[in-house]
């Protein structure tokens, strides 16, 4: 059995029914009557309602257009929770998994759940999300059916409740990644949707909540689903006015028009809420990376030394104090997020403007004119631009701080900060030679991304030449092991971070303002932050899935 599904100790007898090993689904439904799921397991008191402003419109949670994962997580469930940036996540529609040898998964559903519209939920419903996702129009979980890893086959059982995944090379790791990651759809809507990117009715999932109303630009609605298989949730109606600018937002919040945001607060303004007897500052780790990106395809950047000199000429940590104000991690230990533990332990970046200036020299980069800055080995100007959204203003003072820096090993940079969607298009079509972003962390904490963002085009392509990496891409691909794919994990990281096409500036703190008066049994789940689901489920829920509380600043 998947060894997640036998380290029972420490989890809720609320939950210990459905984990328990080897038992029948006839056994799992007994002892879940027995315990009461929706009755001593459930909160007997709800909060009546919850008013949470979010900063942007992601339209009526379709995961093709807008995918924001604590947002659909409040309506759809995944076969296993939290979240694939964990050791071991939990069965969750998923009553049981099992590998039966290095490319063969079966999965046991639950019985009793349903559609939020009043459908059952069936394997069929598995069966048709993974090979709509595998076979039609590309969304972010894709890759995790059609390539990394890939998926054949996939069949429900005579049962009518066991579903068999066929991989095509190895996938010891389908729990743990693939079944914690992709959203199940309802095949009753959706295997009549032809173009998923033009969908636009309300999602209908089997979460705690369901979407009641959307406004374009103005709020979504939730209302509880108190029939929910894990537990009644503590909040009857979640309120979500979307407020884009963060001057009102954080007005809202003191005025208590709205009782928590999800955006985060600036170092800047957190006094402001300390002084509010009614709130409190919620510290969490989002497990993503502020990144300075290079267009691997130009010039300089097209060479392995080049980019090895610019990591190694920025002093993250400076950029950390002086713009965020020590609120967040220096990107000392590059790429991906260090909390992750899929990531390296011993990866390191150095500053090294000596070394960074001795690499340069010897490509033949030279200030042949005195100005300052440096020529190509064919003495033309060498100038480049930094592409940023003027949108996000703490990110255009680090491009600005960026160019100062690599003025230090004479390297000569322009900061352009554009709208947001200017800036999208530029970015999405490679136009520019450099850009400051961040990536969350489907890009970051998730090890199979790793290797789709090496054959992608993000962090690199498989049809440029990366011999050292494609032979570790191969070697991850044949080995049968989670222990051995981290091993090799491990050194395509130390092999990338050596000479990176995304240099890793600093790991962001989050702090989520809220009012503890109103609600307060917020948790972090590590990458959601405070605001998801496991944040308005019971408590023995919570504890089940490693949700725990944020730290808090005084």
């Amino acid at each position: 059995m998947y060894k997640g599904i036998k380290k029972l100790w420490g989890l809720p007898l609320i939950l210990l029914v459905f984990l328990v090993a080897g038992c029948s689904s006839n056994e799992a439904k007994g002892q879940a009557d027995e315990t009461n799921l929706e009755g001593e397991g459930a909160v007997t008191e709800q909060v009546a309602e919850l008013k949470v402003g979010i900063p942007s419109d992601v339209g009526p949670l379709n995961i093709y257009t807008g995918n924001v994962d604590w947002l659909t997580d409040l309506v759809y469930d995944k076969l296993f929770s939290p979240s694939p940036y964990v050791d071991e996540p939990i069965p969750w529609l998923a009553e049981s998994a099992e590998q039966l040898d290095d490319t063969t998964w079966i999965v046991k559903v639950r019985d009793g759940i349903k559609w939020h519209d009043g459908e059952d939920f069936t394997a069929e419903d598995v069966k048709f999300t993974y090979e709509y996702f595998r076979d039609g129009s590309a969304n972010r979980h894709t890759h995790h059916v059609s390539e990394v890893p890939k998926i054949d086959e996939i069949e429900v059982e005579e049962d009518g409740k066991t579903v068999r995944f066929e991989c095509a090379y190895a996938c010891p790791s389908l729990a743990s990644i693939t079944f914690a990651d992709l959203p199940i759809l309802p095949e009753h809507i959706w295997k009549d949707v032809e173009n998923p990117r033009q969908y636009n009715k309300l999602a209908v999932g089997t979460g705690p909540f369901v979407l009641k109303e959307y406004e374009a630009d103005q709020y979504y609605k939730f209302k509880a689903n108190n029939e929910y298989f894990m537990g009644e949730p503590t909040v009857a109606s979640i309120n979500m006015p979307i407020i884009k600018d963060a001057t009102a937002m954080f007005n809202a919040l003191r005025a208590g028009e709205i009782d928590a945001s999800t955006r985060t607060v600036p170092a800047e303004l957190q006094d402001s809420f300390k002084n509010t007897e009614a709130m409190k500052l919620a510290k969490v780790s989002p497990l993503s990376i502020v990144q300075f990106g290079l267009n691997y395809e130009r010039k300089p950047f097209n060479t392995e030394e080049v980019r090895r000199a610019v990591s190694l000429a920025i002093d993250r940590q400076s950029i950390v104090d002086t713009v965020l104000l020590g609120q967040g991690r220096a990107g000392l230990t590059g790429y991906p997020h260090p909390d992750s533990p899929w990531t390296n332990p011993d990866l390191s970046t150095p500053y090294d403007i000596a070394k960074a200036t001795e690499i340069l020299d010897s490509l033949g980069y030279k200030d042949t004119n005195n100005d300052g800055f440096r020529e190509t080995p064919e003495g033309e100007t060498l100038r480049m631009n930094t592409i940023v959204s003027a949108s996000e203003p703490v990110y255009v003072r680090v491009a600005e701080m960026l160019k100062e820096q690599l003025k230090n090993i004479g390297l000569q940079f322009e900061v352009e900060a554009m709208d947001a969607t200017t800036y999208a298009a530029a970015n999405s079509e490679d136009n520019f030679d450099t850009y400051v972003s961040l990536i969350g962390p489907h890009g970051v904490a998730d090890p199979d991304q790793f290797i789709m963002s090496h054959r992608a085009s993000y962090l690199w392509t498989k049809d440029i030449a990366y011999p050292a990496m494609d032979t570790l891409i191969e070697d991850w691909m044949a080995a049968s092991t989670i222990e051995d794919r981290k091993a090799i994990s491990f050194n395509m990281q130390e092999l990338y971070n050596n000479q990176p096409t995304a240099i890793a500036l600093y790991y962001p703190e989050e702090v989520f303002a809220y009012n503890a008066t109103v609600y307060d049994q917020y948790v972090e789940s590590l990458g959601y932050g405070i605001v998801h689901k496991y944040s308005f489920l019971p408590e023995e829920t919570r504890q089940a899935v490693s949700a725990t509380a944020p730290k808090f600043v005084e």
